[in-house]
């Protein structure tokens, strides 16, 4: 079960880790507007605005694995194959937002599914 616990803080951390690109990209748009961060998220554009979309993914990832993690504590279902899942997850995570940094747009859309199937497939061996 400490594996699911690790791999759930990993996924937590991950779109807090993805900002760091895109702060450095709007401090490269004339530094850093903490004052209206959202509208200057907004014009940034090539590595800036990836590296903003990479960033809100990583929260919308997190809303499916998270509830895919903890319904396997609370089931016990945390076998072998459920922490591989979840070890995939974290992986393909980590991977996809650099393939999204680097504008790797297949392989960025292959590690997705393979991050949303790991979570999809974690909920599904719990019903």
């Amino acid at each position: 079960m400490s594996t699911l616990i690790i791999c759930l803080f990993i996924a937590a951390l991950l779109p807090y880790l993805a900002k760091v690109p895109m702060a450095i990209a709007m401090n490269k748009l004339g530094g850093y507007d903490n004052n209206h961060p959202r509208a200057q998220q907004a014009k940034l554009t090539g590595f800036g605005a990836r590296a903003c979309a990479g960033h809100q993914n990583a929260f919308e990832s997190l809303i499916i694995f998270a509830p895919a993690v903890l319904l396997a504590i609370a089931t016990q279902n945390t076998g072998t194959f459920i922490e591989q899942l979840a070890i995939i997850h974290v992986v393909a995570r980590v991977l996809y937002h650099i393939a999204y940094l680097l504008n790797v747009a297949l392989i960025r859309s292959l590690l997705w599914a393979a991050g949303i199937i790991s979570s999809f497939s974690i909920i599904y061996i719990c019903i």
